[in-house]
């Protein structure tokens, strides 16, 4: 997990993090603006998270694309 935090870095993961703020944030917006506190943190703890789950399921190749982390970061906070 360490090679992980190293190459993504920890403006990566800031970066993550605001993904997930505004993916939680339009998840919101289409629940009808219910809850917008828990569709944020959701966001951002899904965003943040994804790289991490993912190099431990064994997918280091998707680990440096932030899109995966986006997409897994808006359909969870969707979903939720």
């Amino acid at each position: 997990m360490e090679e992980v935090l190293g190459a993504l870095g920890g403006i990566m993961l800031v970066l993550l993090a605001l993904v997930g703020l505004a993916a939680g944030w339009l998840a919101s917006r289409l629940a009808g603006g219910r809850n917008a506190g828990l569709y944020l943190a959701v966001g951002a703890v899904a965003a943040v998270a994804a790289p991490f789950v993912l190099a431990a399921v064994g997918l280091t190749a998707l680990v440096g694309t932030a899109l995966i982390a986006v997409l897994v970061a808006i359909l969870r906070a969707i979903l939720r």
